[in-house]
Formats: structure tokens, C-alpha cells, sequence
């Protein structure tokens, strides 16, 4: 076609369906050939080619190592035509101990370590296959697997490989594509060739029987498992979840009953100098006050040091207090989305996953076995033309040194076939002897039983599934044995129980003065301030509040509405400033005033009562609120205003009302209640409730005369029950009806 005509040839095609058609191509190339593994043998082609590039560089375990600035050259030059940092990355990780469960690499030179450090650069390093590689890639050359031209035609690379090991679960998988993302946490072989054995012998069994045999990820990291079985069933029945995972720990008794806590393991995938770091800033913000300090005494094996604030401090509320803040505790995602045998991406449940990879092994073998056969086909068919040229050796001598021809004069005199004869003509003349004649007729003999063993396998499916599962056997015995690199090394444990961690765990106990001006300013100071005069207020605004706390206590609030709202106590803005309004704490109506401000005390009452004189007891454990918009206690009548909030002390009530009239009961008359407007304390006909106050009657009713107190013993003339009028207030009592 000439250039005119390639010119000529335009085609109206709308825009979305030409992006549409490009982005589809794009994502399928994504999820294929880069992102998602093959369920087969549990990799992606980066990390296929890097294996097969080793393989054909010679790079046995047995053998020596090569620089891995060489392995990356010869991958993407033949194999996978991207970056060389791209391919080197997924390299390295093959070959951390701490990353990948079962290393399909060995490095020598530095590789990383679990600080997140990152390895030298490939000029430096060297790098061999490990047993585990060895064992996925058995069969390559026996044609157990398709194999495809490269991307410039020049070489071909296996489709899969043939996995005799189970490389997608033992070693996981991550990855992101488009529109679809997989994460396979590792497992421990030694388990999966149990539940594989176990699927063998029982193709019906369900998800549930086989997490029998394979409870749970095996990190390479360890750590503790503490995901609870049915949420771990589920993940594997539906082949999505997730696991909650701790670091290990233990604590190391000290003299004088001294104590420290050792991270011994870190959870997966966690660089440990980020998690120091991490703890060392909430050490610094104060955030962890039961926490005294934290080093790292690592070396090759982990080693974090956590000492407590003091001896009485109790391990596990501290670790819980880490475990919420902290990469201490992280969750593991499950998400077994890969390509099958047609490489279609789809979410497989454990069973699917572990019956793909049988049925890989099954073509595997029976393509093994039918090469096999091929070859041991033609090697007798060459042993029985030795054996024709033994029997006449005088007369295959005369024909090749007399005939012009000696290949089809063979072939007609003793009837052999092609390739017999020509094995005959490239026979040396040291094989004539004796001796070999009867090796010859020894391997005949081996290579004949042999061909009876493969067909019979080949002819019986019982036979080849008990040949799969005496290799799987195999695998087990190398590579799950109870050593350093088979035994399990995370830690299956129970759900933790909801260990209630109280608001002192989080917030270091500090004194502190909380500051309320009459215009809703609030702060807090260091310290309990003892002289008001000292805090400092904004032109026209004054001191309505000092309350003596501690940051680790809730403040109650108690508003003219009625409502009480809860703050705690290391909330405040604290400084030399003046704060900041409280409105902007909590959803304080307009319209309406705090009236009082006090400590939260468990296990306390309070009483509360309106400007008409109503009100009752309340447990101040009913009035904390959880919410900026608080808790309605006190309900208002018309044109009523809630006014007081008082501890409860003492065994009798004053009350004063705006009428100067002043009445004295028992508190025991007051009920107790949750929420409502309470029960009449004091009868006005005009006006409402001035001042309340509770003391004990024994003791006599005091209030402020200036500079002086008065106590006024003598209370039966003011003595009567509640819900009435009351009487004039005694000589000298204070003109605004306040006992303060």
C-alpha cells in the first residue's frame, strides 16, 4: 500500500469510542501482563522472566553468583523491555528474607533490611536462584509448560511455569491494575501441602474443612495472628477480608520489681525505624503518658526496648494503648483477585485457588510424562538397532566399508529404520566391544519398564492424582520441615477481648486550673493557680469560673437550658492567651449561659433546680454527655431558667426565693431522678428561686457578711417541709438573697 493511500484511508470514529477502545487495551495489558499473578504458579511476568533469565544464565543454587547489574541486563533485553530500576525492585524483593516468606533469590551484598533502608546498587550485588525457584521452574525443559516468542521474536519464555511449589499462597502477591487490585498475605507451605493432600483425597470438601489444615497467613516478619476464626473463614470462603495482626511481645522483669517490654516482632510489611519513630513522636506530644521511653537494641534479630513510666503501670493496658496509636497492630487485606488458566482476572475462594494449582499439576505431569514417553520411544528404537547391528556385527562392517551407500543398505538388509541407521553409522568403534552390548541390552530393559510405568499412568487418572500427591509430599518434607524456614513463625492467636482503656491511659495526668470568663472565654493553665487576680481577661470581661482539675478529668457544664455538656480536660486551649469562646466547644444555644462549672466525680449526686423552683437529685454518672449538643437533664417551664447545679452534701436544703422568704427541709425530701423538671422545692406566688444551698443541719446554716461568716444554729423557727412558703430570713442576713 502506498503512503497516499495509507493517507487516504480516514475513518469518522466518535471520540469515546476510540478512548474507549484504547483504554481497554491499556487496562487489559495492565491486569495481564503487569499487575495481577497467575493462579497457576503465583506470579507475574516480571518476576517469570527474572527467574527464566537466571535459569538460562546458570545461576543454580549450587553454582556461583553474578552480578545482578547482569541478570537485569539480560531480562530486559530479552525478556521485559521496561526500566531496569523496575526490574531490579521486584529482584530485591525476591531475595528479602523479611518480605517474601520463601526467597526465590539469594543475595549476596546488601539487599535492604526491615528498617526500610534500600539496597546497594546492582553494580554491587550478586544474586543465584534458591531451591525454592529451582523446584517452581522443574520441567521447563521437558516441555510441561507452553512457551511464546519474546517481544522482539528473537528468544521464547515459558507462559507459566511449571510450579511444583505453591508460589501464590506460600509467598503471596500485591498488586493494583485498573479497576481491580489483588493482596495475598503468605502462608506456610508445610499447611498448604496439607490442605492439598487433603483436596486430593477429598475433591467435595469445603472451604471449612480445609482452613483446618491451613488456619492462617504465615508472615515472614511473624507476629501474632489475632483475627477470630469466623471472620478468617469468611475471608477464605469469599477470598476477600482482612487479618488484624500484632507485633509479638514479651516483658523482661528488672530488679526491685522493675519491668520492660521487648518487641521481639514486627507485623508484616512494617519498616520498624518508621514505627519508632512514630512511637518517639507521640512519647514527645505527650500522648502516651504511661510510656517513659523507647530504643532500638536491634541487631539482625528485633529488638525494641518500651519502659514504662513506673513500676505500677500494667503491660497490657500500655501495649493496648500502642496497639490503637501504633503500626504495632496493623490489618492485613485479603483479596485472592488473579488470572486463571484462560487468564481471565477473577476473586477465587481458597478451594479455587488450591484446585487451580492441582489441576496445573495435573496437565504438568501428564505433558511430563507423554515427553517422556516420546524420548524413551526413540532411544529404543536406536538401543534395538544397536542390538540388529550386534547380532550381524560382521555384515554391518562389510556393508559400510563396501557399499557407496551403507544407509539404505542397512535399512533393507536388517530392516531398520531411518534414525536406527543412521545411530549405526555414528557409532564409535570402541562401543563394538562386548561389554557394551550388554549395557545396552541392561538400559533396554530399564527403558522398557519405564515405558510400561508411563503408559500406565497415563492411562489411569487415580494413578496420576496419587503421582501429584507423593510429589506434593515431596515438597513438604524440603521445604515444610520443622527449621528455621519451614516452621510456622506467626503466632495464631484469640481475638483480644475489648480491654477498656480509661481516658488516663491516653492523657498524661497533669494539673491544671480551667478558666470561665463571664463572656464564655475559656483556657486552662499549668498548675492551681491560687490568685484570681492573676489571670488576665479581655477589656470588660471578668473571672465566672475557676475550676481545680486535672487534664485526665471531664468537665461538666450545666447550661441555663437545662442541658449539660461534657469536655475533658486536656481539650482546653492552654498559653498566656485568653482562650478561646466555649461556644466553639460545644453547641451552646444563643440564648443560653452556662450557669455552673465542676470536675466530674463518679459516683456522686447532683442537685439541679430552675428559677422556679423546681428541681431534683441526679447521679452524675446520668448527666455526662458523649456529644457536643450534651444531654438534656433539667426540663423548663414556661419563662423558667435552669439556675443551679450543686453537689450533693450534707442532710438538709435551704432555699431562698426572690421574695427574701427562706425555707429549710430535709434533702431526703428531694427525689432522684434522670431527667424531668423535678418537684417543688420552695412555693412563690411572685418571682422564683434566688440562692440553694445544702449543708448539714447539726452544723448550722452559714452565709457571708462581708468579710465575715455567720452561722445560724437555731433553724426551727425556718424548718418545715418542702413545697412551702418559708419565713423571713434571720437579722443580717445579705440583702441579695445570696449565702455567698
Amino acid at each position: 500500500m502506498t503512503e497516499s493511500a495509507i493517507a487516504g484511508d480516514v475513518r469518522d470514529t466518535p471520540l469515546a469510542e476510540a478512548l474507549g477502545e484504547r483504554y481497554l487495551a491499556y487496562a487489559m495489558s495492565t491486569i495481564v501482563s503487569r499487575s495481577l499473578p497467575d493462579v497457576r504458579d503465583g506470579l507475574k511476568p516480571v518476576h517469570r522472566r527474572l527467574l527464566y533469565a537466571m535459569q538460562q544464565l546458570k545461576l543454580d543454587p549450587t553454582g556461583g553468583f553474578k552480578k545482578c547489574a547482569r541478570v537485569v541486563g539480560d531480562v530486559i533485553g530479552k525478556y521485559h523491555p521496561h526500566g531496569d530500576t523496575a526490574v531490579y525492585d521486584a529482584m530485591v524483593r525476591l531475595a528479602q528474607d523479611f518480605a517474601v516468606r520463601y526467597p526465590l533469590v539469594e543475595g549476596q551484598g546488601n539487599f535492604g533490611n526491615i528498617d526500610g533502608d534500600n539496597a546497594a546498587a546492582m553494580r554491587y550485588t550478586e544474586a543465584r536462584l534458591t531451591a525454592v525457584a529451582t523446584a517452581l521452574m522443574d520441567g521447563l525443559d521437558e516441555d510441561a509448560v507452553d512457551f511464546r516468542p519474546t517481544y522482539d521474536g528473537t528468544e521464547e519464555e515459558p507462559v507459566v511455569m511449571p510450579a511444583a511449589f505453591p508460589n501464590l499462597l506460600a509467598n503471596g502477591s500485591s498488586g493494583i491494575a485498573v479497576g481491580m487490585a489483588t493482596n495475598i498475605p503468605p502462608h506456610n507451605v508445610g499447611e498448604i501441602c496439607d490442605a492439598l493432600i487433603h483436596l486430593i483425597d477429598h475433591a467435595d470438601c469445603q472451604v471449612d474443612d480445609l482452613v483446618t489444615f491451613l488456619p492462617g497467613p504465615d508472615f515472614p516478619t511473624g507476629g501474632v495472628l489475632v483475627e477470630n476464626k469466623e471472620a478468617i473463614l469468611e475471608a477464605y470462603r469469599t477470598g476477600r477480608g482482612s487479618f488484624r495482626l500484632r507485633a509479638r511481645w514479651t516483658v523482661e522483669k528488672l530488679s526491685h520489681g522493675l519491668f520492660q517490654i521487648i518487641i521481639t516482632e514486627v507485623p508484616y510489611q512494617v519498616q520498624k525505624s518508621k514505627l519508632i519513630e512514630k512511637i518517639a513522636e507521640l512519647l514527645e506530644a505527650k500522648k502516651l503518658p504511661l510510656l517513659a521511653d523507647v530504643r532500638d537494641e536491634s541487631t539482625d534479630v528485633v529488638r525494641v526496648v518500651l519502659e514504662p513510666r513506673n513500676r505500677s503501670v500494667e503491660a497490657e493496658t500500655l501495649m493496648e494503648q500502642l496497639f490503637r496509636q501504633t503500626d504495632l497492630e496493623v490489618r492485613v487485606s485479603l483479596n485472592m483477585n488473579v488470572l486463571d488458566a484462560d487468564s481471565v482476572p477473577r476473586v477465587m475462594s481458597l478451594k479455587e485457588v488450591l484446585r487451580a494449582f492441582l489441576d496445573h499439576r495435573h496437565v504438568v505431569l501428564t505433558r511430563r510424562a507423554t515427553h517422556r514417553l516420546g524420548k524413551i520411544e526413540k532411544r529404543l528404537e536406536v538401543l534395538e538397532g544397536f542390538l540388529k547391528a550386534y547380532l550381524n556385527l560382521d555384515e554391518v562392517i562389510r556393508i559400510i566399508r563396501h557399499e557407496d551407500e551403507p544407509k539404505p543398505a542397512l535399512m533393507a538388509a536388517f530392516e531398520l529404520t531411518e534414525p536406527q541407521a543412521e545411530a549405526i553409522l555414528n557409532m564409535r568403534l570402541r562401543s563394538l566391544r562386548k561389554l557394551e552390548e550388554m549395557e545396552i541390552k541392561g538400559e533396554h530393559g530399564k527403558l522398557s519398564e519405564e515405558r510400561a510405568g508411563l503408559k500406565s499412568l497415563l492411562a489411569d487418572e487415580s494413578l496420576r492424582w496419587r503421582r501429584i500427591a507423593e510429589e506434593i509430599v515431596a515438597i513438604k518434607g524440603q521445604f515444610g520441615t520443622d527449621d528455621l524456614l519451614g516452621r510456622r513463625r506467626t503466632e495464631l492467636g484469640d481475638a483480644p477481648s475489648a480491654i477498656v482503656v480509661p481516658i488516663e491511659a491516653f492523657v498524661e495526668r497533669e494539673d491544671i486550673t480551667v478558666i470561665l470568663s463571664e463572656k464564655g472565654w475559656i483556657r486552662a493553665v499549668k498548675g492551681h493557680a491560687d490568685n484570681p487576680d492573676d489571670f488576665k481577661f479581655k477589656d470588660g470581661d471578668q473571672l465566672k469560673a475557676a475550676i481545680r482539675t486535672q487534664t485526665t478529668d471531664k468537665i461538666l457544664f450545666f447550661a441555663s437550658n437545662g442541658r449539660f455538656f461534657t469536655i475533658g480536660g486536656d481539650k482546653f486551649q492552654r498559653g498566656r492567651g485568653h482562650g478561646e469562646p466555649l461556644r466553639l466547644m460545644i453547641d451552646l444555644p444563643n440564648d443560653a449561659d452556662i450557669v455552673s462549672a465542676m470536675p466530674y466525680r463518679a459516683e456522686t449526686r447532683l442537685l439541679v433546680a430552675s428559677t422556679g423552683g423546681h428541681g431534683f437529685l441526679v447521679k452524675s454518672e446520668e448527666v455526662l454527655a458523649q456529644t457536643r449538643a450534651g444531654k438534656q437533664i433539667l426540663n423548663l417551664g414556661e419563662g423558667e431558667r435552669a439556675a443551679f447545679c450543686l453537689p450533693v452534701e450534707g442532710d438538709a436544703v435551704a432555699v431562698v426565693g426572690e421574695n427574701r422568704k427562706l425555707l429549710v427541709f430535709m434533702q431526703d425530701e428531694i427525689p432522684e431522678m434522670t431527667r424531668g423538671r423535678g418537684v417543688i422545692l420552695q412555693k412563690y406566688r411572685d418571682g422564683g428561686t434566688s440562692d440553694i444551698k445544702l449543708f448539714v443541719l447539726a452544723d448550722g446554716l452559714s452565709w457571708k457578711m462581708g468579710e465575715r461568716t455567720r452561722t445560724e444554729t437555731n433553724l426551727q423557727p425556718w424548718l418545715g417541709k418542702r413545697a412551702t412558703v418559708g419565713r423571713m430570713p434571720p437579722t443580717g442576713f445579705p440583702r441579695d438573697n445570696k449565702f455567698t
